[in-house]
């Protein structure tokens, strides 16, 4: 598996360590329907670890003998300044770089691990569980809550997100977040995923699109 750093969109390093992935879980109301999952009445947080974050333009391994492995692709939103407790004005002034993510997901595992009323960890967490795209910087032109981003499959589309559709916006999902977490300089929130999530297979070609501001491709081993 390739070490990861964090990199600009441009191929120069970002002077930052990689730490903890913060994702959201439940927050597009159609992905929360498509699973047959209730919505939230506030933000649901899990965490990944650094050995779960490999390069996205690294081709996918995907964990043998455990089931389908699901696409989750999310808005990624690296961390520039430490955040705690902050405001959500005052957590937009963390945000360093964009990017996008793959949240794979274990999903036969989630299921069971659901039903057992079981934290999620052993499906969403596993090494490898987050490649992550170089980032774009970030300046306070961008439009956080206007943004959309798509996948595709074999040039087929497959997810299309628009963060307007978001349960919590980016700011407060940075905000909500801080109140229980140290952010630190390095993390990475992923912002949620929105309807069309499924199953990959070896040989399938991805595509990953973040408005007009950058494309990534990858592929499944």
């Amino acid at each position: 598996m390739q070490q990861y750093h964090h990199k600009w969109i441009d191929g120069s390093p970002i002077n930052l360590s990689c730490n903890k992935v913060v994702c959201i879980g439940r927050n597009y109301a159609a992905h929360a329907a498509e699973l047959d999952n209730p919505i939230p009445d506030t933000p649901l947080l899990f965490i990944k670890p650094t050995t779960a974050i490999v390069p996205l333009e690294q081709p996918l391994q995907l964990p043998d003998n455990l089931g389908e492995v699901h696409y989750e692709t999310e808005l990624a939103i690296l961390i520039q300044h430490p955040v705690k407790s902050a405001s959500p004005e005052a957590a937009v002034n963390a945000v360093g770089g964009l990017g996008l993510a793959l949240d794979l997901t274990l999903r036969d595992l989630q299921s069971q691990l659901k039903e057992k009323g079981h934290p999620w960890e052993k499906a969403k967490a596993f090494d490898g569980s987050c490649p992550l795209s170089p980032f774009i910087p970030y300046h306070a032109s961008m439009p956080l809550d206007n943004l959309h981003f798509e996948l595709k499959i074999n040039g087929l589309p497959v997810q299309q997100g628009h963060t307007k559709l978001m349960l919590t916006s980016v700011a407060n999902l940075i905000s909500y977040a801080s109140q229980f977490f140290t952010l630190l300089p390095g993390d990475v929130i992923l912002t949620g995923t929105p309807k069309g999530v499924g199953k990959l297979a070896s040989g399938d070609q991805l595509t990953l699109q973040l408005q007009d501001y950058a494309q990534f491709s990858t592929s499944v081993i």
